[in-house]
């Protein structure tokens, strides 16, 4: 049986979308690398809210971070998949 294109990519994008809601959980709530360092070197209180955030502390209101990980993931899949498209009408 051969797999097709679109079952091949259904299925890593199930498994991306297993990954980033189940694994969610286990995400460190220690500070990230960036904001380690600024702490470190006595600038993190001239931190300022991005104003482009789409999901401010790695969550989504009223999901979480679970949420945030199956959205972003949706996200990116969208994307590439119209940059896919885009360049592969170019090409043709």
């Amino acid at each position: 049986m051969k797999a097709t294109r679109g079952t091949v990519i259904g299925a890593i994008l199930v498994v991306a979308l297993l990954v980033a809601g189940g694994l969610a959980h286990f995400a460190s709530t220690a500070p990230d690398g960036l904001e380690h360092v600024a702490a470190q070197l006595g600038f993190a209180s001239r931190e300022r809210p991005s104003p482009v955030g789409l999901f401010p502390d790695y969550t989504v209101p009223g999901l979480g971070v679970t949420g945030a990980g199956l959205l972003g993931t949706l996200l990116v899949a969208a994307v590439l998949t119209g940059l896919g498209r885009l360049l592969a009408r170019k090409d043709a």
